[in-house]
């Protein structure tokens, strides 16, 4: 395996000393992608890890930048629920408005998946409740169609 490689594996492997060590000889490696298009910025974060997440952010790494399907790491944690390191992303200047591949925004994810927390943050630090998916939908009118009227209510 290369250093690329490697890097990803630490991460799926949540190994932090491995992380540490590539990227302090390769910071290079910082925005490169996997096979899926993954940066180690949204594997990381798609993980959960919140250790290896805070050193990947002292990097300064692109925040925004998307995956294979056109999805960020803070979409990414709206869908599985990591409020914790959202919040991190966004405090580091991940914008909360960037569409992915079909127009959709974390606030669609957190309120598809009825992340309300997540989505009371995303509101606060200005998630735009009206813009619409290439299907027309907003992040209100998706969540409606998963019957999830509160949350619903909360992004309209």
């Amino acid at each position: 395996m290369n250093n690329q490689e490697n890097l990803f594996q630490a991460i799926r492997l949540e190994d932090l000393n491995s992380v540490k060590e590539i990227l302090e000889e390769n910071k290079d490696l910082l925005n490169s992608k996997d096979h899926r298009g993954s940066t180690p910025l949204l594997l990381a974060s798609y993980y959960g890890n919140v250790d290896i997440v805070d050193f990947l952010l002292k990097f300064k790494p692109n925040l925004d930048e998307k995956d294979g399907s056109g999805n960020t790491a803070l979409m990414g944690v709206c869908f599985k629920g990591f409020y914790d390191i959202a919040n991190k992303l966004i405090e580091a200047g991940a914008d909360v408005n960037v569409t992915n591949s079909n127009g959709a925004t974390a606030l669609f994810f957190a309120a598809t998946f009825n992340r309300m927390e997540i989505a009371k943050l995303l509101l606060e630090k200005g998630a735009d409740t009206s813009i619409k998916d290439i299907r027309g939908n907003t992040a209100s009118s998706q969540a409606l169609t998963q019957g999830l009227n509160d949350i619903a209510e909360l992004v309209k």
